[in-house]
């Protein structure tokens, strides 16, 4: 997402020692490598990722800076220097960050800029884990570790012999404030900065508590240090500094540090999450809770690189969205509203795209994680009830970036799977609401909307831009809400209604190309037609992506497209035709094209996600083995656990969840639906733990690079051919074992009867 493969090296092993020497044995969390995808830059994503350390979906991270402040590219791996250890919301470079500020360690002269700050690092002297980061400073000859809780923060410095030690607090360049108490070795403050949206009363509040006295301090703005002043309110790029006399070497100075988005006195409770536990009791606690949250799907292979892959996606998939609320001294989750600035009652997520997540990572938050998605879905009411529509992009409020109305597939699908206990009706009105109006802003509602009920599609010519991916996403929504009202038994010329509208994709296929195109107002397609141009009519893509966006009524489609035949020939001529392309919508390559035109996979375009699914199509026409063929292919060649592993923006998980997700075997091509689509599976075993208690246990046997194809699956110890699994069927518990070959059968899984969800062969909808 765009806001407008070598084998891994010896020196990079450091990341995957234990936080401290060997007082671990290997467990789970050791494969992960959080410097996965962190080879990035604005031309060219290698995943655009950063080492997040943190707890899953904790309300802050915390990263190593070694961009510029306010750099979206806050850590690249090919960095020499780190500026300092930066608390961040950021869910991706072009998102940027809210709320951050920085703590960095200095020897020898007391300088506070972050030019001056800075330091050189080596790789070699570098530990990432999720739950633990430690780093050689060389210029100050400081080690520096971090280790979290949700909230708070527990840092501890190793110094050299010297009288001229300092910590650096940074809070950024909008009317931050610090002040130092000397009498409680603390210093407190807040930040006000954030990248995107309008908010209201937007603060971070910070304390961080030193476990010793201060020899000296002082406050500064910009490169200019006030020695022995205490407070600095409201200045542009506020910041303080602190001194302490280290009397020998590797004498540690600690520090806890916690925020709130609520109030000072609340990130003093925050504090208490550290509690009177040392650095590596919060250090075990976090691996502890890191274990056990992997641990809900354990894999089991004899490649021990296909396992640091896994692990290291599955740790990118629960960060985001971030929590947002907080617990007060009553007990009471509260949360500051970026809609109304006030304090109020009740649960608040924040972070995320759904553009990009509604597709495999919300799914999986309902496969594995439901009880988070609840906590989200409770969220999501608050975000209604605050700010009047549900976000599409929030960072923390409404973002004004993206497209689609995709919140109406976030809400469905948790519902349709299984999801209850909170209030569905008040998320189907928002639905309704954010179906049928335009936002305040583009990115909210549905811009267009008038023209899409009227015609059935959003014009071309109407100063609507990408306008054939709009109609695309509104129609699935479309069906999401449709399928959440027959849930819910509206009334049936409602139901009706959005079904009628769900089909409206039909009225955007060119016959001609078999492809998706932009059309007039007057009903003429727009002319002249490139299949091959990105942007324009569609988002990020070309009509050669954005045309299997029927995610709802992928045999619909392949009548469009001339039947079975036709269809799967579309569907290879993806990968046949060269990575050509016509960037003059953009007046230049933009990064995800130059990502698609270098991984040698023709028109396939995997580091973006409206095309992600389109290897799991061949299930709906016949041929389940190509789909296996490239679903394997992808995960083979696009997908390693080191710096450049990662074939495009990660983005908040879903291109991760893609890999996690086909890595077992299967995949959500629809969500609001109850079925998964099979792939090819690529571990010996996968064992995942469901929160009911039940298991799923995969098996895959005679499994290997080549053997990629699925001779024969058995469910539950009898012979499966469809190609497609129930969601529900899965929660009772299920065993899947799969035969795996060198070569495909092709009888298996080819009759019309094995072919996963379409509306227009749904019996129930007739």
């Amino acid at each position: 997402m765009k806001k407008i493969l070598l084998p891994l090296i010896s020196c990079v092993f450091s990341i995957y020692a234990p936080a401290q020497s060997n007082s671990y044995p290997t467990e789970l969390v050791d494969y992960v490598n959080p410097l996965m995808g962190t080879d990035s830059k604005g031309s060219l994503s290698n995943g655009n990722t950063y080492p997040a350390i943190g707890l899953p979906w904790g309300m802050n991270l915390w990263t190593p800076q070694t961009g510029t402040n306010g750099n979206g590219w806050q850590y690249t791996y090919a960095s020499d220097k780190i500026r300092g250890f930066k608390q961040t919301h950021q869910p991706s470079p072009w998102m940027n960050d809210y709320g951050m500020f920085s703590i960095m360690p200095v020897t020898g002269k007391a300088v506070a800029d972050q030019d001056g700050r800075a330091s050189w690092f080596s790789h070699k002297a570098e530990i990432a884990k999720p739950y633990y980061y430690s780093v050689y400073l060389a210029d100050h000859d400081v080690t520096t570790e971090i280790t979290p809780t949700e909230r708070a923060a527990y840092f501890r410095f190793t110094f050299p012999k010297t009288d001229s030690a300092f910590v650096v607090i940074d809070a950024f360049d909008k009317e931050s404030y610090v002040e130092i108490i000397p009498s409680q070795n603390k210093i407190i403050g807040y930040t006000t900065k954030y990248a995107r949206g309008k908010l209201k009363n937007f603060k971070n509040y910070f304390v961080i508590q030193f476990d010793r006295p201060f020899t000296s301090t002082g406050t500064w703005v910009d490169k200019d240090i006030t020695r022995g002043t205490l407070k600095l309110l409201e200045q542009k790029n506020s910041g303080a500094i602190v001194g302490f006399s280290i009397s020998k070497r590797g004498e540690k100075i600690q520090a806890k540090v916690a925020s709130s988005f609520i109030s000072q006195e609340q990130a003093e409770i925050n504090l208490k999450e550290i509690g009177n536990r040392n650095f590596d009791q919060v250090a075990a606690a976090g691996r502890s809770v890191w274990n056990k949250t992997l641990g809900t799907i354990k894999a089991e292979s004899k490649n021990t690189d296909q396992l640091r892959t896994f692990y290291s996606c599955l740790y990118r998939m629960v960060f985001f969205p971030n929590k947002l609320y907080e617990i007060d001294a009553k007990g009471k989750i509260m949360h500051y509203s970026p809609y109304t600035g006030e304090v109020l009652p009740g649960y608040m997520f924040a972070g995320t795209g759904f553009w990009d997540t509604f597709r495999a990572l919300y799914p999986f938050l309902n496969f594995a994680f439901p009880s988070i998605n609840k906590e989200m879905q409770e969220g999501l009411i608050n975000d209604y009830k605050e700010g009047g529509f549900l976000p599409e992009w929030s960072s923390p409020g409404y973002a004004d970036i993206m497209i689609g109305n995709n919140s109406a597939s976030v809400v469905s699908d948790a519902y349709i799977k299984g999801g209850r206990g909170y209030d569905i009706q008040t998320l189907y009105k928002a639905l309704q609401h954010g179906a049928n109006n335009e936002g305040p802003i583009t990115a909210v509602g549905r811009k267009g909307v008038q023209y899409y009920n009227e015609l059935g599609y959003v014009p071309y010519d109407v100063g609507i831009n990408e306008n054939a991916a709009r109609t695309l996403e509104y129609a699935y929504d479309d069906f999401s809400i449709y399928q959440l009202a027959k849930a819910l038994n509206r009334p049936k010329e409602e139901i009706e209604l959005y079904k009628k509208r769900s089909l409206n994709y039909k009225n955007l296929f060119d016959a001609e190309h078999k492809l998706m195109r932009g059309k007039n107002k007057d009903g003429q397609f727009q002319k002249p037609f490139n299949p091959q141009k990105w942007g324009d009519a569609f988002t990020e893509g070309n009509s050669w992506h954005y045309s299997w966006s029927v995610f709802h009524d992928i045999n619909g489609l392949m009548q469009l497209m001339g039947g079975k035949k036709d269809f799967i020939t579309m569907l290879d001529s993806v990968f046949i035709m060269p990575p050509t392309f016509d960037d003059s919508y953009y007046g230049g390559v933009i990064h995800e094209i130059r990502e698609m035109q270098i991984m040698n996979m023709g028109q396939y375009a995997h580091g973006n996600q409206p095309i992600q699914h389109m290897i799991y199509l061949y299930n709906y026409a016949g041929e389940p083995w190509k789909t296996q063929y490239w679903s394997r292919e992808v995960m083979d060649k696009l997908y390693f656990s080191t710096p450049d592993g990662y074939c495009g923006d990660e983005d908040n998980g879903q291109t991760s969840a893609w890999y996690v997700f086909s890595a077992m075997g299967f995949y959500p091509v629809c969500p609001a639906t109850d079925q998964y689509v099979l792939g090819a599976p690529l571990f010996d075993k996968v064992t995942v733990t469901l929160e009911n208690g039940k298991q799923v246990v995969i098996t895959s046997n005679n499994n290997n690079r080549s053997n990629r194809y699925v001779n024969a699956l058995k469910f539950n110890g009898a012979n499966y051919t469809k190609n497609w699994i129930s969601h529900f069927d899965l929660q009772k518990g299920a065993k899947l074992d799969f035969s795996m070959s060198s070569t495909p059968n092709k009888t298996k899984g080819t009759k019309d009867a094995d072919f996963p969800y379409s509306l227009s062969t749904d019996p129930q909808s007739k």
